[in-house]
């Protein structure tokens, strides 16, 4: 601050006495803490030059020139002051920490391990990749649900003898306002929310946790990953669901392998199929991974009935559709040769460093 702007600040009693207190605060100041603390008491939105400011609507005019010109004089230097003095102090305590800290950098550091994507999160990033690519949009719904949702909408009323094949999680409400409230069995609940809310045409995925009351074993467990997939558009027929999976099947597991559809049962598409893919340890041969088949199972779909059509508003006779749902942990089993589901969740490193 050259000499007469300080003469001119220290001819004003209230930024004479900020100035003052301010280079004295400043020769105590030896830390960076103490020093942005001495920065917020004098220029920070509550501090004392930006009140003095406040006060410019109440003066005169030519007062309220001058004040604010000798205010904003003051802020500049007190902002370059602190902000010199902050390098100044960072530079000696680097220097004083290169002292006391002091290391040998020639020596070979620890080397730091490298985490990674979980498998199953990895996989199902794969299968994200693979419909996304086909014009598939990702979606999500919660994993709490209705009862309407996970059974009913979906074709599967209280007396549907499949009901009792998907043993569940029910929840109490403290409230009691929701009497059917559970964890869901599937992600297929979350096809019937983004139809109610959305009018073909429609591609998407739902990946997400499901939950059963099955006891744990190699190929069973209470918490499991699924990937339910739906489109609706007019005129789909069932050779769009074939070519679909056999295009998301040979993407995932190889192009050589073939891909077989079996006549099944699921209450909420008709006429429905399981699945299989050629064994990809004996390629089709017969082996015990695939007990003598040839074939592994890997997920289960058909065109959507129309009654769950029905269910969300829309008309039958206007569109229609396919859906199919997969286990992502029965995916990367099969894809990576796991035998035992229950090692996905042990999270033991040896494991889970190996992918």
């Amino acid at each position: 601050m050259n000499e007469e702007l300080r003469r001119e600040i220290l001819g004003d009693p209230d930024f004479s006495t900020i100035l003052e207190d301010f280079e004295r605060g400043l020769e105590h100041a030896s830390s960076v803490e103490e020093i942005e603390e001495l920065r917020r008491a004098f220029v920070s939105r509550k501090g004392r030059i930006t009140e003095l400011l406040k006060r410019l609507p109440t003066l005169e005019p030519g007062e309220r020139r001058r004040v604010g010109r000798l205010g904003n004089l003051l802020k500049d230097y007190v902002e370059k002051t602190v902000a010199r003095r902050l390098s100044d102090v960072r530079e000696m305590e680097l220097r004083r920490t290169l002292v006391e800290e002091w290391v040998d950098i020639t020596l070979p550091g620890d080397p730091v391990p490298r985490g990674s994507l979980h498998l199953i999160t990895r996989v199902i990033e794969e299968i994200e990749d693979i419909f996304v690519g086909m014009g598939y949009q990702v979606v999500e719904g919660p994993e709490v649900e209705l009862d309407y949702y996970n059974f009913e909408a979906l074709n599967t009323p209280d007396w549907h003898p499949s009901k009792s094949l998907q043993d569940t999680f029910y929840l109490i409400s403290p409230y009691g306002d929701y009497p059917d409230l559970l964890l869901r069995t599937h992600t297929s609940p979350v096809q019937i929310r983004v139809m109610e809310s959305t009018r073909p045409p429609l591609y998407v995925i739902a990946p997400g946790k499901a939950y059963r009351h099955d006891v744990p074993d190699a190929t069973h467990s209470i918490m499991m990953h699924q990937v339910e997939g739906l489109a609706v558009d007019e005129d789909i027929s069932f050779s769009d669901l074939k070519g679909t999976l056999e295009y998301f099947t040979r993407r995932m597991f190889g192009e050589e392998r073939e891909v077989r559809f079996r006549p099944h049962f699921f209450p909420f598409t008709e006429p429905s199929a399981e699945v299989d893919v050629s064994c990809i340890m004996c390629r089709g041969k017969g082996c015990r991974l695939c007990k003598g088949s040839g074939w592994l199972e890997i997920m289960g779909a058909g065109m959507v009935d129309p009654n769950v059509f029905r269910n969300v508003g829309y008309d039958p006779e206007e569109v229609t559709g396919f859906a199919f749902g997969m286990g992502v942990e029965r995916i990367a089993m099969l894809k990576y040769g796991i035998p035992d589901i229950r090692l996905f969740y042990e999270n033991d490193v040896r494991f889970l460093a190996q992918f």
